[in-house]
């Protein structure tokens, strides 16, 4: 049976993948099981490809081993059986926390919000957990607001607005800004209080579970396998735990759990006996024993599944004066004997919470052959806002191991381990090195550029022999001719 790769740029799901049924039911009463069509990389890649039977499970055969299905920077998430009832789309509510001022971040947070920065050429990075609930068939998402959240506000409505809601379907993707009310004067005091200040809202909602999310993340996870895993162990907290070495361990709080799975303790940054007192056997968890040997410790990712009951009776009667829920409501949730479950996640994932994580993470798309965070997965792909912008125009430069947004214009260069974001204009003779280039918000056109120039101004984009190396320059820059912008460690960098 002949089979075709699809493929889509906007977040709108698909009634039917490849033949297969899949249900946007918003009834309770309907299950949902997700077709296992994706397959390992090995089978991509010349293996052979199982193909199962309605999403029930049972494969129908082998498909002969083809010798190239896809280059090899295109991949597709292995897809594991889910079979949720009822589905996620009708009894999941995602709630996606905007972060706080984001002090680590700045200057890039001096005028957005830690989620509306830029990432990947095209994207940013309130597009990650946005997209991995549409992919996990997830369709009401709120994502909670507060500082400099004007540019979030705005790439939201022109991401997500317009192809969410319609007839038979009731999904969104909405923003709830920080607000004062008689019953509250306050803004948002943390992660707890933000989910607090809205559960009239959030109970309003017919659902069996919430799906907390951070909109400073950058990973791609199928919530689907989360939420099932929180059902299946009768949960009523499912925490995502990360699986860690050593060396990375001291710096992230760290969880303990029994033999099946269940937190029972929690250490915040543990170092000398305090880290060795965490280590657990990870194998309980899923993780092979090679693996688990060189990684035994279980680090939170702060993305959490809690049960709605659970949820309401946390935040209003056991703990109506926390703040957070990693360092206040969790814990405290175990102590009173609620059941507080791990589930591993044994992939990539960067927590963009300062100027070298997010730099090292932007770079680490270009790494060859296989880079750590890849946009180019045809089974779960990143949505963003469509710009309609044109295909990128380079002429006689030489680029290598570098990602290049859309509608950019490079003239006579030399690019090299680089991210140059949307609408990036490069001029004939520089030299850009190890740097992220965030691109521009609109184009000038050739009569703003004359005018700039009878006035000795410099247009946005970069001039004629300038020199670029490990650098972080933010979007609309105006870099003239001959500059030298170079660092031992990085740099970043706002012409105005």
């Amino acid at each position: 049976m002949p089979m075709a790769a699809v493929a889509s740029s906007s977040p709108v799901g698909f009634s039917k993948i490849c033949g297969l049924p899949v249900s946007s039911s918003s009834e309770h009463s309907k299950l949902h099981c997700k077709p296992a069509i994706g397959s390992s990389k090995s089978e991509l890649f010349g293996g052979a490809v199982c193909v199962t039977n309605g999403g029930r499970g049972n494969c129908r055969g082998r498909l002969p081993a083809a010798r190239v299905v896809s280059p090899k920077a295109v991949s597709d998430t292995s897809s594991s059986l889910t079979c949720l009832d009822p589905d996620a789309s009708s009894s999941v509510l995602g709630i996606i926390l905007g972060g706080g001022a984001g002090t680590r971040l700045y200057p890039l947070t001096k005028k957005r919000a830690k989620p509306a920065v830029p990432l990947g050429a095209n994207y940013r990075l309130i597009d990650i957990p946005v997209s991995n609930c549409l992919n996990s068939n997830i369709d009401k998402i709120y994502v909670l607001t507060q500082f400099n959240s004007a540019s979030l506000n705005r790439h939201l409505s022109r991401a997500y607005a317009s192809n969410m809601g319609g007839y038979k379907n009731d999904g969104f993707v909405e923003v709830l800004a920080a607000q004062q009310s008689p019953e509250n004067p306050n803004w948002f005091q943390g992660t707890a209080d933000a989910v607090r200040q809205y559960l009239w809202l959030f109970e309003e909602h017919d659902v069996l579970e919430y799906l907390v999310l951070a909109g400073d993340h950058l990973y791609r996870m199928d919530y689907e396998r989360f939420v099932q895993a929180h059902r299946e162990t009768d949960a009523d907290i499912t925490v995502a735990a990360l699986p860690m070495d050593e060396k990375r361990a001291t710096a992230f709080g760290l969880m303990k759990i029994d033999d099946e799975g269940r937190i029972v303790e929690f250490s915040e940054k543990p170092t000398g006996d305090a880290l060795k007192a965490m280590k657990v056997d990870t194998t309980i968890l899923g993780l092979d024993e090679e693996r688990a040997k060189e990684m035994p410790y279980i680090a939170s990712m702060g993305i959490y599944v809690f049960s709605k009951n659970a949820m309401l009776n946390l935040l209003r009667e056991k703990f109506p004066s926390a703040n957070d829920f990693g360092s206040e409501v969790i814990p405290g949730a175990t102590s009173i004997g609620l059941r507080v479950q791990a589930f591993l996640y044994d992939g990539y994932w960067e927590d963009i919470g300062t100027i070298e994580a997010f730099y090292n993470a932007n770079l680490g798309i270009t790494k060859k052959p296989v880079p750590d965070f890849s946009f180019y997965d045809r089974s779960s792909p990143i949505y963003t806002q469509p710009r309609y912008l044109p295909p990128s125009k380079i002429l006689n430069a030489d680029v290598t191991e570098s990602v290049i947004g859309e509608g950019c214009v490079i003239k006579s260069c030399k690019i090299h381990h680089s991210v140059v974001g949307l609408r990036s204009c490069i001029s004939e003779g520089a030299v850009i090195e190890d740097t992220l280039l965030m691109g521009a918000d609109y184009y000038e056109t050739d009569a703003d550029t004359r005018l700039l120039a009878a006035k000795g101004g410099v247009p946005i984009g970069i001039g004629k022999n300038t020199h670029i190396k490990r650098a972080i320059i933010d979007k609309n820059a105006r870099i003239g001719d001959n500059v030298k912008v170079n660092s031992s460690s990085f740099s970043y960098t706002n012409f105005n």
